[in-house]
């Protein structure tokens, strides 16, 4: 009395949606801080651009910039302003540094 079966019980459905659903919840949490790591590393990134910029706007103007909306257009862009993890980039005593936008 063979019977050939082709196909999966409601109980083996079920198993693998389990272990799927608990894989699933232990690797969402993961990447949200792994997000979080590369929006910081990208600001830091950009930190280094925009001072590079300040640099080159105190080498041709011959004074340093008294704020950072002064590079927009001829130097960065409107983006640069502003990291993707929601700080701001601004200058104190000519180093680009990030502050935390009041949202």
């Amino acid at each position: 009395m063979l019977r050939n079966n082709h196909g999966f019980t409601l109980f083996e459905m079920l198993f693998v949606l389990l272990v799927i659903s608990v894989l699933i919840m232990l690797f969402i949490p993961s990447l949200s801080k792994r997000s979080d790591s590369v929006h910081d590393t990208g600001c830091d990134a950009l930190k280094t651009v925009v001072q590079a910029q300040v640099d080159l706007y105190t080498l041709e103007k011959g004074a340093q910039p008294k704020e950072i909306g002064a590079l927009v257009d001829e130097y960065i862009t409107e983006d640069q302003l502003q990291c993707k993890n929601g700080k701001d980039l601004i200058l104190e005593n000519g180093q680009v540094v990030e502050k935390q936008t009041n949202k």
